[in-house]
């Protein structure tokens, strides 16, 4: 009863695992007894990832992934299946952003590359939508599934240049909502769907968007640290107690919401 915060023996797949957020969670929740399968397209970042867990003790696998390609997603989950047995926890974590999808300072609307835009939704919104569909599937079997999906602080509201990212990462924050109402109601109370949404981490997507080739910020960047009331970026760490309180029993009631890690940003106001 009173080990809600055991997560040892789950078996949690987490697609985009090998980039700066994903493969904090990995490291976390392997070291605290996860069985981890990191699906990603970077096969050598992924075998890389997968000696460092294991030189910790930590038990996982890499399988390479197209979160957009039904057939191989469905293949990577017959996989893991094979390899563990089951299959718990889905963090979508997979995503990113292109140039073509934003509007940069000296540029308008009618500068978007409509390609790019619905590129960005794909990856991001079908991203998300494609896995869940999947690894849900294993999930009804065994009468019991969690899925955590990552969302944005482009999401909460508006940012300026990130048109085709922050749209997209609203449509994953509904369809979060939706797909908890969904299982639960036609499958059971054992069913659960939320989503984390990070403020702004410095990641290889956006780190030259926040920060200069010496360290310091852009005019982007102060710009969100005088918007955020902690003045800092997060840290992949930050997000880790969130991801594990989702994770575990601890929030075998919680389902169908957006749990904010921003240090204070979308609550923030003059």
């Amino acid at each position: 009863m009173y080990d809600l915060f055991n997560i040892k023996d789950k078996v949690v797949v987490i697609t985009g695992g090998t980039g700066v957020l994903g493969t904090s969670m990995v490291e976390y929740l392997a070291v605290h007894g996860a069985k981890v399968a990191v699906l990603a397209r970077n096969k050598e970042k992924g075998d890389a990832l997968i000696e460092k867990v294991e030189a910790k003790g930590g038990d996982a696998i890499f399988l390479q992934t197209d979160v957009s390609d039904e057939k191989v997603l469905k293949q990577n989950a017959k996989d893991i299946v094979t390899k563990y047995g089951k299959i718990d926890v889905l963090i979508n974590g997979a995503g990113g952003n292109m140039p073509g999808a934003t509007i940069g300072p000296n540029s308008t609307i009618f500068d978007l590359k409509i390609d790019d835009f619905r590129k960005v939704v794909d990856l991001n919104l079908m991203g998300t939508v494609i896995p869940t569909v999947v690894f849900a599937k294993y999930m009804v079997e065994a009468k019991k599934g969690n899925i955590i999906n990552i969302t944005s602080a482009s999401a909460l509201r508006p940012l300026t240049r990130v048109a085709g990212y922050g749209a997209a990462k609203a449509a994953v924050s509904n369809f979060t909502k939706y797909m908890a109402g969904e299982l639960a109601t036609k499958f059971g109370e054992e069913f659960r769907v939320n989503a984390i949404c990070p403020g702004f981490f410095i990641t290889e997507q956006n780190r030259t968007l926040l920060t200069n080739s010496d360290g310091s910020n852009t005019d982007r960047g102060y710009s969100i640290i005088a918007h955020t009331p902690f003045r800092r970026f997060g840290n992949p760490e930050d997000l880790l107690g969130t991801l594990h309180y989702l994770a575990s029993d601890a929030s075998k009631f919680v389902t169908g919401t957006v749990a904010i890690v921003d240090g204070g940003f979308d609550a923030f106001s003059i």
